[in-house]
């Protein structure tokens, strides 16, 4: 079993940045990729980025490409969602997830944290 805790959502001004951390326990990281979603109000949970184990491969939502980049650091068993240049659509609850595979996807995760709110302000 996996658990995995978001941090560092927050209200910021449109084109500032933030970095959210997912923290994860009960297992090591290090066999699974890992992926960021978000649900905004009134709207399905969405695709966001995904990596893949080792973190040599990465993927992204046409909407975020070029703005936002996934990592991880598999030694602190953390995946990390660095966002810059944040717009208000942006404004979300943005939730980590885990899937016991070596390849990044976009769908077909196995775990989920309970989310952190990211308000982007115009």
């Amino acid at each position: 079993q996996v658990q995995l805790v978001e941090s560092g959502g927050g209200l910021v001004q449109a084109g500032g940045s933030l970095t959210l951390s997912c923290a994860a326990s009960g297992r090591t990281l290090s066999s699974y990729a890992l992926g960021w979603f978000r649900q905004a109000p009134g709207k399905e949970r969405e695709f966001v980025a995904a990596i893949s184990w080792s973190g040599g491969s990465t993927s992204y939502a046409y909407s975020v490409k070029g703005r936002f980049t996934i990592s991880r650091d598999n030694a602190k068993n953390t995946v990390y969602l660095q966002m810059n240049s944040l717009k208000p659509e942006d404004t979300a609850v943005y939730f980590c997830a885990a899937r016991p595979s070596r390849v990044a996807s976009v769908s077909a995760y196995d775990y989920w944290g309970q989310g952190t709110q990211v308000t982007v302000s115009s």
